[in-house]
């Protein structure tokens, strides 16, 4: 069934809407099958593993790697924040054929009921997935949302990022990588923000800064590990 989204595209957008996410999904779910998933941890970092499901939690990750996630987390029953646009509605449609749910709304547009409707997915047992720093950058900077969210739920803040050893990158804002068949993808972990419900509002930006050195800490550790320069 149609939502109030979908309605408002033209009739080229619903032809895309209807081929493209069929084309990537196979695509991708061939492709997923022959990489191959090493995970690293920061000390004293339990890492959710490749069809673990994880109680309701926050994860965050840089939306450069958007696709090797997807295939990763694919049996973990995540809901992920997607904007009200019409990317966001192509990548909705895909997520969905790996399993995932939705929420739609983003930093500028319907951000508070997708916050609401995130807060729900955690009260319910699930776990909230924020691409931290899309859907438009700049690259390597987290919102503030998922800050916002562990006030309002209490749950911690996981922060990860995966690493192709070889990977086509786009010319696009947030250098998206796009992993080469059969290459070594690197899922590497850092430590766990925690953010308390009764958090000043002076200490929101701090946290903020917090879970941002753990994603990017993160990325660092899994660009080292691989032999690589960090950029």
């Amino acid at each position: 069934m149609a939502n109030k989204t979908s309605r408002r595209f033209s009739f080229v957008q619903h032809l895309a809407l209807a081929v493209i996410p069929r084309v990537v999904w196979a695509l991708l779910w061939v492709v997923g099958r022959t990489w191959r998933f090493e995970v690293i941890a920061e000390e004293g970092v339990t890492p959710i593993l490749l069809g673990e499901r994880s109680p309701a939690k926050i994860f965050c990750f840089w939306h450069q790697c958007v696709l090797p996630c997807t295939v990763y987390f694919r049996y973990s029953r995540a809901v992920i924040l997607v904007s009200q646009s019409f990317d966001g509605e192509l990548i909705t449609r895909i997520l969905k054929r790996f399993g995932y749910d939705t929420v739609r709304g983003s930093s500028s547009r319907g951000a508070r009921e997708g916050l609401l409707g995130l807060k729900h997915v955690i009260e319910s047992g699930h776990t909230a997935i924020f691409t931290a720093d899309g859907p438009l950058g700049p690259i390597f900077r987290t919102k503030m949302g998922p800050i916002m969210l562990a006030t309002m739920t209490g749950a911690p803040i996981g922060a990860f990022h995966l690493q192709p050893e070889h990977a086509w990158t786009m010319r696009s804002w947030d250098r998206f990588l796009v992993p080469k068949p059969f290459t070594r993808i690197v899922v590497s972990w850092a430590q766990w923000t925690c953010v308390p419900a009764d958090l000043a509002e002076d200490q929101f930006e701090p946290k903020r800064e917090e879970l941002n050195a753990a994603i990017e800490r993160a990325r660092i550790r899994a660009l080292k590990h691989l032999g690589k320069a960090v950029e």
